[in-house]
């Protein structure tokens, strides 16, 4: 490719609606335009990375038994309805009528079509196991699209979709993906990790999801450097703080603490207790509708002051899913008094107390008096207030929590996910009658699996990963070019233009993809064009190196450069592109 012939459009300055590093520099670097909100143009220079991405997704698919096809964008309600997903989704499933006032999805992803492919294609155990997969532009109407490709309304994912006749053969499926996955996210040259994660809505039994570790990720992936253990911040479990519970050493005593409905001014007032004696409450409500009539059932939930709730957590406790803040009105009307003063000491009707397994294990802890203005100190389990009716794992883990495997402690670092993979079970089969025959000929529901990739979020991912205060830093697998040759006054030295012109054509020949730019720049903005676009690998071929039998080599993480030889430039450049 020749830069003259190709289309480079990038910008001194990003837009001002960019908000973070990598839309910046893709902005920068004419990569995508923006014509609407969360709706970009993928530009030719960021279309080679995603076809980059794709191709190694391709290859490892297929290698693991994977078949490609491709299903529409447009799908139709009924299949949606079958599932009960067409009403679950919310406003994030765009839906659309055709001229005839059929109802429509933009697909987000593609789980029901998938099933009425296969339960009307498959028959017999004998034509499993299966696995399907595409690559496909996907929409979701975000609320609030932001950060770019990261979290855009449209997008492009590859998606797939395993069938099998057991449990057995499902699992063997997933560790298959699971597998694959390492693989693709290595050739990718990304610095990644997987972690056990919630299915949340998409429903199943067991999932991870694969994360690009960077600091400025969204996501807390909680992992112990001594054992394999890792999780996302939703799933880690949080071990109690103290093995056993202590025996009480304080009287109860009613405390006036006025105007302090924060544990961290309980304790400051209180003679800078420590934090983790408090315990906070956070009330809560469960609606239930039975002949007609509404009942409502009040839940306090107990937490370590110095501890965060984990809300996906709370939604497994028996009898809290569905679960809401309670309102003030309901505070009062529950605990005869204002939000900040609630403890599970002497409310004015019946709760359900929930203590995190921190919580029942604490002893002279300080709690809410359900008195404003006033708090409990030395409050003991059994001898002041009733042992929790139930005890369950509620909390965001912290740095240094013991790790539930017992081999260590927990460390955080944050990333950004780009791929999940799910063991989705019967949950839709059974919704949408997918079955086979047995080996005894009877009816039964398919296994499935779920596999996701998001192809244009690696973009953003990888650039978050890897960029310097000059521009992007690719690695060699995915980087729109993998060399750019910098020739000095390509239109004005002979010798310049043909030594260019055949080291081109070598290397080519050798299999690399190569850029020369024949556009004619000052040797400064040429470069600043290719250090903001990212490319790995330079030559810069001048007159003086040329005449001393050299070519100038830097690598875009290099703070110095290197002469090579010419006769050797290939060979060289050849073992720069391995892994």
């Amino acid at each position: 490719m020749r830069a003259s012939r190709f289309f480079i459009s990038t910008l001194k300055e990003a837009p001002s609606d960019a908000e973070i590093v990598s839309h910046q520099l893709m902005m920068r670097a004419g990569m995508i335009k923006r014509i609407g909100s969360g709706i970009y143009t993928y530009m030719p220079m960021g279309l080679r990375v995603i076809r980059k991405v794709e191709a190694i997704i391709r290859e490892e698919m297929n290698a693991a038994a994977g078949i490609e096809l491709l299903m529409p964008l447009v799908q139709p309600a009924e299949l949606w309805q079958e599932t009960g997903r067409w009403d679950k989704m919310g406003a994030e499933l765009l839906r659309v009528k055709d001229r005839h006032g059929r109802d429509y999805a933009i697909q987000p992803t593609s789980e029901e079509v998938i099933t009425d492919v296969v339960r009307s294609e498959i028959k017999s155990y004998r034509q499993l196991p299966l696995n399907f997969y595409h690559i496909q532009t996907k929409f979701r109407d975000e609320r609030r699209p932001r950060f770019g490709l990261m979290r855009g309304r449209e997008f492009t994912m590859k998606d797939a979709y395993s069938f099998d006749r057991d449990l057995a053969g499902l699992q063997a499926s997933y560790q298959i993906m699971f597998d694959a996955y390492v693989k693709i996210f290595t050739r990718f040259g990304l610095k990644f990790r997987a972690v056990a994660a919630d299915n949340g809505a998409i429903g199943g039994s067991g999932s991870h999801e694969f994360h690009v570790i960077a600091s400025t990720g969204e996501d807390a992936l909680v992992y112990c450097p001594s054992s394999d253990y890792a999780a996302n911040m939703e799933a880690a479990e949080a071990l109690p703080v103290a093995a056993a519970r202590g025996a009480a050493g304080q009287a109860l005593a009613k405390t006036a603490t006025p105007d302090t409905v924060k544990c961290e001014t309980v304790a400051a007032l209180l003679g800078l207790l420590p934090l983790a004696q408090t315990v906070k409450t956070i009330a809560l409500t469960v609606e239930t509708e039975s002949e007609g009539k509404l009942a409502k059932r009040y839940f306090m939930l107990l937490l370590r002051g110095d501890h965060e709730l984990n809300e996906v957590k709370v939604g497994k406790v028996a009898g809290l899913a569905g679960h809401r803040f309670s309102t003030e009105a309901e505070i009062l009307e529950v605990y005869g008094t204002v939000p900040g003063y609630l403890g599970p000491i002497g409310t004015k009707v019946p709760v359900t107390v929930v203590a995190d397994r921190t919580v029942a294990n604490m002893h002279d802890f300080v709690c809410g008096a359900n008195d404003a203005g006033y708090h409990y100190t030395g409050a003991n389990w059994g001898r002041d207030a009733a042992e929790p009716a139930i005890v369950a794992d509620l909390r965001n883990v912290v740095e240094g929590d013991a790790s539930p495997d017992g081999k260590g402690v927990l460390a955080i670092e944050r990333g950004i996910e780009v791929g999940h993979v799910f063991q989705l079970g019967t949950s839709y089969s059974e919704s949408m009658k997918a079955t086979f025959l047995d080996e005894n000929g009877k009816p039964a529901p398919l296994q499935m699996g779920c596999y996701g990739i998001g192809v244009t979020r690696i973009l953003g991912a990888a650039i978050e990963q890897n960029f310097d205060d000059k521009g992007i830093i690719w690695p060699t697998a995915i980087a729109p070019f993998e060399l750019v040759l910098c020739p000095m006054s390509y239109d004005r030295s002979e010798l310049v233009k043909e030594a260019t012109d055949t080291l081109y054509a070598a290397m080519q020949a050798a299999g690399v993809d190569v850029i020369v730019d024949d556009r004619g720049l000052r040797p400064g903005a040429m470069f600043a064009d290719w250090e903001l676009i990212g490319v790995p690998h330079r030559i810069v071929i001048g007159e003086r190196g040329l005449k001393e039998g050299n070519l100038e080599y830097l690598g875009r993480r290099d703070t110095e450069a290197s002469a090579v030889p010419l006769a050797d430039i290939v060979s060289f450049i050849q073992g720069k592109m391995q892994p």
